[in-house]
């Protein structure tokens, strides 16, 4: 089976977009384009949604532009199995890969240029996941299974008791 990465973007991300979806075909990836194919104004999470659909049915790798990035980025990570990572840098991009299993690529077009968009994309779906037995294996794991909430917290009341301890303000979680 091909490799495929579905991507989407909003009005702003258009054409890098666009750009990013020559790249990855030049890397061998077969790319499904949700949208939007127009420069008019039109709604992001329309398009975060239908590309974290497909990403978390496991047809692919996904992609979203928008501006910033940001709201892609929250709109995708709303869906169960799908791990979006906002990134800006290339090291990011290849971490969210290998420890953090990152199955979606969000990219700001207003933020990053395109040649450095090119890069992150490439980190990224050149990096391999993490060993099995790795520390971010299991760390993985924790995010699918919907236990880093509960971990958060017992982690945040400890931190609030050591700040407590030090006599620092803080905000009960």
């Amino acid at each position: 089976m091909a490799k495929t990465v579905i991507v989407g973007s909003d009005h702003a991300g258009l054409e890098l977009k666009r750009e990013l979806s020559a790249v990855a075909a030049e890397l061998g990836y077969e790319v499904v384009d949700l949208g939007t194919k127009s420069s008019e104004s039109t709604d992001y999470p329309d398009y975060a949604h239908q590309v974290a659909s497909a990403v978390a049915r496991g047809e692919g790798l996904g992609l979203l532009v928008c501006g910033t990035g940001i709201g892609m980025s929250m709109a995708a990570n709303r869906h169960a199995g799908v791990r979006a990572a906002l990134c800006g840098d290339v090291f990011s991009a290849s971490m969210s890969r290998q420890h953090n299993d990152a199955n979606l690529l969000c990219v700001g077009a207003r933020v990053v240029g395109p040649g450095l968009a090119a890069e992150i994309l490439k980190a990224l779906a050149t990096a391999l996941k993490a060993a099995a037995t790795s520390a971010a294996s299991r760390r993985s794991n924790l995010l699918h299974e919907g236990r880093a909430g509960r971990a958060l917290s017992r982690a945040a009341r400890a931190i609030s008791a050591q700040m407590e301890l030090r006599g620092l303000r803080t905000v009960r979680p």
